[in-house]
Parts: C-alpha cells; structure tokens; sequence
C-alpha cells in the first residue's frame, strides 16, 4: 500500500523525490509498527541503491537554483514551511506518536512546536544574524562569506525523528544546500509528511528529497555517494563509525551527534526537591534520550534522603498508552531494542549489581513497555557503568568530594552533557569548567536555545551545529581579500609579507 491512515491522517509511504511520488524500482517495502500494541502501521517503500542515487540526483540538479536563489526567498519558504507545521501540529503529533511511541502530549506541547520553531529560527538567523564584519589587513579588506557546500545527506535518528530531522534539514536548506533526508526505518513516517508541507509551501522541486529505507542498504549508498558534499548523522557510535569511513573515501565532511552516558552531580548544598525532580526526568522518553544523565552521582551525606524521594516520585509515574495525556512513560521503540535493555540488566544483575526499583519488563502492560529501573552497587567500570542503554535505566553512585566526582564523572569515553545540582554559585562555575561534555547543565535540564552551538566530546561526536556553527559546517566559509582603489601598485610590493 502507498497511502497509510494513522488515526484518519493520511501518510504516503513512498519516497519523496524530485518533487514527486517515487516507488522502490523493485516494488519492494519494509513493516513499519506500533511500538505501544504491535500493529503494522504502513508497509514502506525500501530504498536501496537506484533510489539513493535517484535522491542524489534530483538534489544536485535543483542546487544551482536554489543556491543562486536569494536569502529573503529563501527565509520566506522556511517560514512558510513552520507555519505549515503549525497548521497540521495534531496531525503530526498523533503520527508521530503512533509510530515512535513518545509522549502525545509531549509531541503537542514542545515537540512539534519546536519542529516549526527550528525553521524560523534558521530563516531569521540567516537573514538578521549571518554575518561577520570586515576587518583590515594593511589597508586591504576581508569579507567573510558563507556559500551553499552542495548537497547534503541527512540521516536522521527514530527516537525524536521529526524534531531531530529538522534540527538538520532547516540550517541546510537556509544555506542554500539541497538535501536528501533518510529517517529511520523504525519512525519513518512524519519525515514524508514534511515533505508533503514542504511541497505545499512552495518548495522546488528536488531541494528537499526523502528517501525511505532501511540504514545498512539506502543509508549506506547515501553516504558513499560522491555527490554527496556534506553529511549528518545523528545515531550509534559503531554506525558513525562506518558512516565516516564512508565519508572518508570522498574526503565528504561530516556531523556526528552520538551517543552518550552522561553523569547527574548532586551535591549536599542543591536543592533536593529540583535535583529528584530532574533526576525522575532522565526516564522521559523512555529513556530513549542521548542526553539522559543515567549515571547519578549523590553527595553521600544526603543519599539517604535524595534515594527516598526519587523513589516516591518514580514509583508515581504513570506508564501506558502514549496516545493518553495522562501516561508518563510509554514503550520501547522497537522489539530488537527491548530485548538490547533488558540484556543490559540481566548482565548487570548477574555481575552483582542490586536493583533498587524495576529491573524488567512490565509484565500487566506487556508488549514493548519497560518498568523504570535503577540500579545501585554497580562497578563504574562494568559494562552497565560505562556503555548506553538507551532504555529506562538509571545507576546511582555516592561521592564525598568534588575532585573524587568529577574525576568520575569525566572516566568516560563519552562526553555528550552532564547535569550539576548545587546551591554554590562558585562550585558550580568550577564543576562545570571541569566536566568533559559539550553541554552542561547547572540546576536545569534540556533548555536548548538554537543560538547554542550543539554536540559531542569525545565518542559522542564530531563537530558542533546552531547558530553559526551550522552555517560553518553547511557552507563553504570564504574570505574574499580586496585592495584599496588606487593602491594595486603597494598591493603588488607587499603581496606575501
């Protein structure tokens, strides 16, 4: 089938490209199901190598035009594609909720809002902020430029895959790049229905390209393709790996935003309330966060009490049904993944870690859904101390010192975030100039500004994006040199010195 009705909304299931409709050339497709009860939502069309290159072409003939099409223009269509955003926001939401299992209420109150929020953002960053000014150099003039690279493969994660999609597909499409968006197979569905508001909003044809399929076969072309002048990926750290030797083979420049395992300080001077509220916070998504601070590290002098109040705030939580406003948590995305969590604390029970609340699959719910776990008495340097779970399962660590947490804090390969809770103006500065993470957050989580340049430390990334720093990595950034009027005789003297 080609056209799938989510909850009366209508979603195309083949690609997008060139502007039109695009059935695999094999006819073939992959299932794509409901991770909160297990039904086929769409059988999707499976991209492979005809596709991707399809794709590819269609971008590079439509580069030329929009690359010459000027900034205004440009910024119009992206604030014409938000407010096509906003108009279909339920629609999206349900969508997308039935097809990744997150939060409808989240997906209607921040999610999808910042969907439209991020192509306005870009728009305007574009038009008001993008610039740098001249500078001298012995009387001659520099003038910074930032030119459209060309086109720009995006690969797109499942476990926010509209907002994380257009984290990408706005700054790229706002440089003047075209792009070829390959979402996830496992949340592919709100990508092709940006498309469809894409095209509504005037968009040309083959500037924005969406190819469906599965990551080792369309994603794997995508990447290799030599076309290709600039990609993203948001995903796992082995997969980067392969995505960048890819890469590497047309010296194709890349934007990796990867895993993390990210630690939460709380010291006895914070405020408790705010520290277990947030502390409660990293099982959102169903732990499916990169961000997620899933190594809690308390001042052992409050443990006691920090441990009792988490667990009458987890303990409330209400798991269930992610389309119902109510629910706290939902399911897992996919079966392939549940069984890699539970793996997780299976190992990790066995090695002799105890587990202070959860610990498996939510039996009176079933399917896909995970009971909220922590853990305690497990050794940093285990396989659960150390590598991301992506699921809903927290450790919790004492400290007694400063030097002794941040030193354990930054024994990690990652360094995406890390949370700090103190009520010690000066500590806080301190700790956080110390932490090895991208981002850090001192008594708040997940406040995102767009002007804020966004990655990973070491796995965890490579390259930042926001701001201008998207705009660094989507353009090629010149520097045009010019002489004075009258002055090429001593320009010519003093060339080189």
């Amino acid at each position: 089938m080609t056209l799938a009705v989510i909850a009366g909304v209508g979603v195309d299931t083949r690609h997008w490209i060139g502007g039109r409709r695009v059935d695999s050339a094999d006819g073939s497709t992959f299932e794509d199901h409901c991770p909160a009860d297990g039904r086929l939502l769409a059988r999707v069309a499976r991209g492979g190598r005809a596709e991707a290159h399809a794709a590819v072409a269609a971008a590079r003939e439509a580069f030329p035009g929009w690359a010459a099409t000027a900034p205004a223009e440009r910024a119009r269509l992206l604030r014409a594609i938000a407010d096509g955003v906003d108009k279909r926001l339920e629609e999206l939401a349900v969508v997308e909720t039935s097809d990744n299992g997150a939060l409808i209420r989240s997906h209607r109150r921040g999610v999808i809002p910042r969907v439209a929020h991020n192509f306005r953002f870009f728009a305007d960053y574009l038009t008001e902020q993008l610039a740098h000014p001249d500078f001298d150099t012995r009387g001659h003039t520099n003038h910074v430029s930032w030119d459209p690279a060309g086109v720009c493969a995006l690969i797109s994660p499942w476990n926010a895959p509209l907002m994380l999609a257009t984290w990408k597909v706005a700054p790229a499409l706002a440089a003047g790049n075209t792009v070829v968006l390959k979402p996830s197979e496992w949340s592919p569905l709100t990508a092709s229905l940006l498309a469809d508001i894409a095209a509504a909003a005037g968009l040309p044809p083959g500037v924005l390209n969406v190819l469906q399929g599965i990551g080792e076969e369309a994603g794997a072309e995508l990447v290799a393709h030599p076309d290709v002048r600039r990609i993203s990926f948001t995903g796992s750290v082995p997969t980067a790996k392969l995505v960048a030797g890819a890469a590497a083979a047309n010296l194709t420049p890349v934007s990796l935003e990867l895993g993390g395992k990210s630690p939460f300080l709380v010291f006895a001077d914070a405020d408790l309330d705010l520290a277990v509220a947030n502390a409660v916070e990293q099982y959102d998504n169903a732990g499916q966060v990169c961000l997620s601070g899933t190594r809690i590290y308390v001042e052992e002098s409050i443990r006691d009490e920090f441990l009792a109040r988490f667990l009458e705030r987890a303990r409330a939580l209400r798991q269930g049904d992610p389309l119902d406003e109510a629910t706290d948590i939902g399911p897992s995305i996919h079966p392939e993944h549940l069984a890699r969590v539970d793996g997780f604390v299976r190992r990790a029970e066995a090695a002799g870690a105890r587990v202070l609340l959860g610990g498996g699959p939510n039996e009176e719910l079933g399917g896909l859904y995970y009971r909220p776990t922590l853990f305690t008495d497990v050794d940093p340097h285990s396989e659960l101390g150390t590598e991301e779970v992506f699921g809903p399962v927290l450790v919790l660590h004492t400290f007694t010192d400063e030097d002794e947490v941040v030193a354990a804090a930054n024994d990690s390969r990652f360094g995406l975030a890390a949370m700090l809770f103190t009520g010690d103006r000066e500590r806080a500065r301190r700790v956080a100039g110390r932490l090895v993470a991208a981002t850090v957050w001192t008594n708040c989580f997940f406040v995102r500004d767009l002007r804020a340049p966004f990655g990973g430390a070491r796995q965890s990334g490579i390259g930042r994006e926001g701001g201008t720093w998207s705009f660094d990595f989507y353009c090629e950034v010149k520097n045009t040199v010019t002489a004075p009027a009258g002055w090429l005789g001593d320009a010519l003297e003093t060339e080189g010195n």
